[in-house]
């Protein structure tokens, strides 16, 4: 009777050992998906970053000819990071870069400035620029709680031995430039 009471008593600690084991498993998965669907969106908002650069380049050529090497810039930078597939994040940051030396060559031009159709492509810049941000903060937040979950005891026995391996966050190049005021020069 003792020995089958013991034996029920270890199948069924088993059972839930082997159900808790399942669940955090699944955990780990489910957070992955979060990070590989935060890195997709920050992917689809870069593709029509991508598909609006042209336009943009475009309207800008018609009124500043002679600013042809920041335009070039642009256009290249944009050509390398649509041709390499997966989206990089040192990339599209050179190719923000880029974009905003364009954006301040186009000050120099008021009737730029003032073409209906420079103004929205100019909106719908700011625009893919703040999706970009928010879908970056959505990743960062996915990547953090990914990273947590599998660092973390005893998950991280599960994750090393099936192969959850940690996301890199989607960061600024230079953090310390970054956070830096700018300076303003009124002369």
């Amino acid at each position: 009777m003792r020995l089958t009471m013991l034996f029920w008593v270890l199948l069924i600690g088993c059972a839930v050992v082997g159900i808790w084991l399942i669940s955090l498993y699944n955990k780990m998965v489910k957070r992955r998906n979060h990070v590989e669907d935060g890195w997709s969106g920050i992917g689809v908002q870069l593709k029509r970053r991508h598909n609006l650069i042209p336009n943009l380049v475009n309207v800008v050529k018609k009124y500043a000819s002679h600013e042809k090497e920041v335009m070039e810039s642009v256009t290249k930078l944009r050509n390398i990071s649509s041709t390499h597939g997966e989206p990089s994040a040192n990339r599209e940051q050179l190719l923000g870069k880029a974009l905003s030396g364009l954006m301040v060559q186009v000050e120099a031009y008021p009737e730029l400035k003032a073409d209906a159709n420079f103004r929205d492509l100019q909106k719908q810049l700011s625009d893919i620029e703040t999706e970009i941000q928010y879908a970056r903060r959505y990743f960062n937040g996915a990547v953090r709680e990914y990273n947590t979950l599998i660092q973390s005891f005893p998950a991280m026995l599960i994750a090393q031995r099936f192969g959850f391996n940690e996301a890199e966050f989607f960061e600024l190049d230079d953090n310390d430039k970054a956070r830096e005021v700018p300076k303003v020069d009124f002369d």
